[in-house]
């Protein structure tokens, strides 16, 4: 039942099966973000073309860098409101609450200078909700139409119920970057590590001294010449050994 306000099993198990393809076929954050745009303007739009704009918000504020879109369409529509400092989409992102524009060119919206430029696009009405994942408020999405009046009772409850099923994903794409990250920084420390300690090697055979205080002079000549000790201590092992240090082997791809 399209009209119904909730969605029906079936269309649960496709926006689920829509965004796990999405999870697993993306590489990246800003991809993952693009597939759930397209993948939202497709779900709530059903037969009627739609655009949606999709942003995160950064350390609690909403951060342009973190942004995806559809379509062209909703780029130009979202860079008017990230060039005004407002809109329903920036709204929707600092207050976790949704925002439906009816009609761009009735009289009386809240955020006129938006309106009117949304209407010169094309764009006749909008709806904006907040993507939160347990009680977290990682973003939110705003979708376009061309026509007024596109978001009614089966529309929302869509963008809505879609909307939470997003933020879940959304996070947990999150988490795997961070992860990413965080292993990727553990690689670079340990073969820092690795680095350094041949060099701190290198310096205890030829000044014979303990490792503290190879440890110490490495340091003192870091300071001096304003470079790394990592880098200091690679141009250490490349002199002795002909050659620039590798990883060790269980970090080499």
């Amino acid at each position: 039942m399209r009209g119904s306000a909730l969605l029906v099993p079936n269309e649960v198990q496709t926006d689920l099966a829509g965004l796990q393809d999405a999870l697993l076929r993306t590489d990246s954050v800003e991809q993952f973000l693009h597939e759930l745009a397209v993948l939202a303007a497709r779900t709530v739009g059903e037969d009627e073309a739609m655009s949606c704009g999709l942003a995160l918000r950064q350390r609690g504020r909403p951060g342009s860098d973190a942004t995806a879109c559809s379509d062209p369409l909703a780029s130009e529509a979202d860079r008017v409101q990230y060039q005004s400092g407002d809109g329903p989409a920036l709204h929707a992102l600092r207050r976790a609450r949704p925002v439906n524009i009816r009609d761009t060119a009735a009289a009386g919206n809240h955020w006129p200078g938006f309106c009117r430029q949304a209407e010169s696009l094309g764009i006749r009405s909008c709806y904006a909700v907040p993507l939160v994942s347990e009680r977290e408020h990682v973003g939110a999405l705003v979708l376009y139409a061309r026509r007024p009046g596109a978001f009614g009772p089966a529309e929302t409850a869509r963008a809505e119920k879609f909307a939470g099923h997003a933020a879940g994903a959304l996070t947990l794409s999150l988490r795997m970057a961070s992860c990413a990250d965080q292993n990727d920084q553990l690689r670079s420390s340990i073969v820092s590590r690795a680095v350094i300690d041949q060099a701190l090697g290198v310096i205890m055979a030829t000044e014979r001294c303990p490792q503290d205080k190879a440890f110490a002079l490495l340091r003192s000549v870091s300071q001096n010449t304003n470079v790394k000790i990592r880098d200091l201590a690679a141009t250490i092992v490349t002199r002795v050994s002909g050659q620039p240090p590798r990883p060790t082997a269980p970090f080499e791809d």
